[in-house]
């Protein structure tokens, strides 16, 4: 089976695949979850607070399932996640059928962040030691692309089936399907995925090994400018993209005219799909537009922040998802230039963990500027938070100048070879 695994095209199915279950599992309540939240008798305020509780579980956990991916394996990190999120999944039902309290909310939520943080920075680790490992030829973009493709398209399906079951069941059957596909994708990596690239540590003093790996991956890390000060984009980013998506079923189902409209609610998170396809395909192409990747990422952000303002002033349900979906596309089609910048400056032995910090700091974002914008939509209105979250968006432009400014390796936009750690 491992030598069967020794391509890189074999290795890009698997990771595509998971991506492929991932997202798909996912997706299945990403269009009802903020009515479900509701429908459980949770204000505007409490939904978005619960969420946050979801990307503190993200800040608790991320570091320490990072360490884990990178002394145990990726794959023993990815099998926990799915069980994780399979176990908590069914626990958010049960919240849902007692109408429990706000307490059991942000526990089940923080179980769900812990769920999440096995699988990031374990799985994108994986995907670029074993292409090293298995002499792949070409961009990374290209391969991140591919995935934000698969996700994409995953989105669309998921969304749009979890709308229309919940309209014609209830809002609780999409949550027991996303439990039976996680489970499905735990069986399938067990079998598939191999750390290539990668050899576990074998040793008597584990937490010593955890505190080591800990030390180098600061070094690697925060105490690395140009990756530091990209890393500090991501609690803008981050936390607005959370609240964006999240926001946006019951912002446009108000301007739709029809709040129990689930199925709409599906179709719309659906939208999210469909840009993070045509950002996937579109990433080739802008990155051909540029020779440095911050420049890339300089513009993108820029234009996403334009567009949230826009959002605001608009009171046209037709007209804010013809903006949400540009605002999708280029934020997807940003993703995979920004994993490729960090990926070629992160050495392999720390590179799980070193994601995980990225993440880390995105979900630190989400922590305040969920609740913050659900609170603002509460008080003023949903259009009122878009315009500030359009704030938080360009507050990232600063740190990717500095980025810039120290001229790393990974920021030239090369033509034939992949970058190298």
């Amino acid at each position: 089976m491992l030598r069967l695994l020794r391509k890189p095209s074999n290795i890009q199915t698997i990771y595509l695949y998971l991506i492929l279950g991932n997202t798909l599992a996912t997706s299945f309540i990403w269009g009802i979850n903020t009515i479900f939240l509701l429908d459980a008798g949770l204000s505007n305020f409490e939904a978005f607070l619960a969420n946050g509780f979801f990307s503190l579980g993200y800040v608790i956990f991320e570091i320490p399932t990072g360490i884990v991916a990178d002394t145990y394996g990726r794959r023993i990190s990815y099998l926990l996640g799915a069980l994780t999120l399979a176990v908590s999944t069914a626990l958010y039902l049960y919240m849902w059928q007692i109408q429990g309290p706000f307490w059991g909310w942000a526990a089940s939520s923080v179980l769900l962040g812990l769920g999440y943080t096995f699988f990031s920075g374990a799985t994108e680790a994986w995907l670029v030691d074993a292409l090293h490992a298995t002499n792949f030829k070409g961009h990374l973009e290209g391969v991140f692309a591919k995935g934000q493709i698969v996700g994409g398209t995953a989105m669309l399906a998921g969304a749009i089936s979890g709308g229309v079951i919940a309209q014609v069941t209830n809002l609780g059957v999409p949550y027991i399907l996303r439990s039976v596909v996680l489970l499905i994708n735990f069986a399938t990596a067990f079998v598939l995925m191999q750390d290539l690239g990668f050899s576990p540590k074998k040793t008597k003093q584990p937490f010593l090994e955890m505190k080591k790996i800990f030390s180098r991956s600061i070094d690697h890390g925060l105490r690395n400018p140009p990756v530091r000060y990209i890393m500090f984009t991501a609690p803008f980013a981050t936390g607005v993209s959370f609240y964006i998506f999240y926001a946006l079923q019951p912002f446009l189902l108000q301007l739709y005219g029809d709040k129990e409209a689930y199925a709409i609610a599906g179709i719309i998170a659906a939208l999210t799909g469909l840009s993070q396809i045509a950002g996937g395909i579109a990433a080739s192409r802008i990155r051909r537009l540029f020779k440095k990747r911050t420049s890339a990422l300089i513009l993108g952000t820029f234009l996403t922040g334009l567009i949230l303002i826009l959002v605001a002033f608009a009171n046209n349900f037709w007209l804010v998802i013809g903006l949400i979906f540009l605002w999708g596309l280029l934020f997807a089609a940003l993703m995979p230039i920004r994993q490729a910048y960090l990926n070629g400056l992160i050495p392999s032995e720390q590179r799980a963990t070193v994601l995980s910090f990225d993440t880390l700091l995105g979900s630190s974002g989400g922590v305040v500027i969920q609740p913050a914008l659900g609170k603002t939509a509460d008080i003023y209105g949903y259009p009122i938070s878009y315009g500030i979250s359009s704030v938080f968006q360009l507050a990232a432009l600063p740190f990717i100048y500095l980025a810039r400014r120290q001229n790393p390796k990974s920021d030239p936009i090369e033509e034939k070879s992949i970058e190298n750690s």
